[in-house]
């Protein structure tokens, strides 16, 4: 059996340690692997827990002109910073020269199932074309294409909604604040946050010739939002609220809340679970539902 690619001799940085970003680099860190994350605003407070690997952060801010050297001898990238409102990466316009410069053996760019624009809810795969509707998926395509195509060992994940502890909807039910909208037909997709660092390390462990350029990242079963908020009630034990059309609430929502409601496709992860053997730990929302309300509330527990 080959040694894992993220391993104690790793030297790993993670541009972007946000939600995904800091879950893989907790995950790289518990490998053995030194890791280094950068961070925009306020440096993140490390966990009181002896027991967890330390993290290295960078601070990275390309509007303050914060550009950090990089670590030497660096052996793995993940990059999850998105485009700026301008379409621009920051990323890819301050750290790419640098990075060529690395004996690097795989970058990941965490990109979107959005390039796909809308199926009108029939399925995609990697070798669907990119039909990207709305801006932001323009751009994060047009970024994905650089970094690809920049001489690096790339691999771009395509990402749907990504949901984990503090990231489902049991806050919104508990607050009142959740909203049941049904539109005929709409599906999503999405992929929890934990499956999303496990296709990352089990890409990495893949040999060179079996990394393919892109990999959609998401779990089995596309559906309505109505029927994944019905089952987070479910766990609670709380009521939904009323249902409420589409059509009849659409003019009274924000542009934002009306772009995620813009495409309806269904992504296969036939490549990732069949071809490369990615066996998902949430192969949909129930048991990632669960899984995440369970840790946030030992998380709770743990509160004083």
């Amino acid at each position: 059996m080959t040694s894992r690619a993220v391993n104690p001799g790793a030297r790993v940085l993670v541009v972007g340690g946000g939600y995904s970003g800091e879950r893989f680099a907790r995950a790289a860190a518990a490998r053995g692997a030194e890791v280094w994350l950068t961070y925009r605003r306020s440096k993140p407070e490390q966990p009181a827990d002896p027991g967890t690997a330390p993290l290295h952060w960078l601070h990275f801010d390309a509007e303050a002109q914060a550009i950090p050297p990089l670590p030497e001898q660096l052996s793995h990238v993940l990059i999850t910073l998105p485009p700026d409102a301008s379409g621009s990466d920051a990323a890819l316009e301050h750290l790419l020269e640098p990075l060529r410069q690395q004996p690097l053996r795989w970058l990941g760019y965490l990109s979107t199932t959005g390039v796909y624009g809308d199926s009108q809810g029939a399925w995609v795969d990697e070798h669907s074309p990119t039909q990207p509707t709305l801006a932001r998926s323009q751009a994060r395509l047009q970024c994905e294409q650089r970094w690809l195509s920049s001489g690096l060992p790339v691999q771009s994940f395509r990402l749907p909604a990504i949901y984990g502890p503090g990231r489902c909807p049991f806050e919104q039910l508990r607050s009142g604040q959740a909203r049941l909208v049904h539109k005929p037909g709409q599906v999503f997709c999405r992929i929890h946050v934990d499956d999303i660092v496990g296709a990352l390390l089990h890409a990495t462990d893949q040999a060179e010739g079996r990394r393919p350029p892109v990999i959609n990242v998401s779990d089995n079963v596309p559906c309505p939002s109505s029927e994944t908020l019905g089952y987070a009630a479910h766990l609670l034990g709380c009521k939904l609220p009323n249902v409420q059309r589409f059509e009849a609430i659409a003019p009274q929502m924000s542009p934002m809340a009306l772009s995620f409601w813009a495409d309806n496709r269904r992504v296969r992860n036939n490549l990732l679970c069949g071809d490369l053997g990615y066996r998902l730990r949430y192969p949909s929302y129930r048991e990632g539902f669960a899984a995440s309300l369970a840790e946030e509330q030992r998380r709770s527990a743990k509160q004083p």
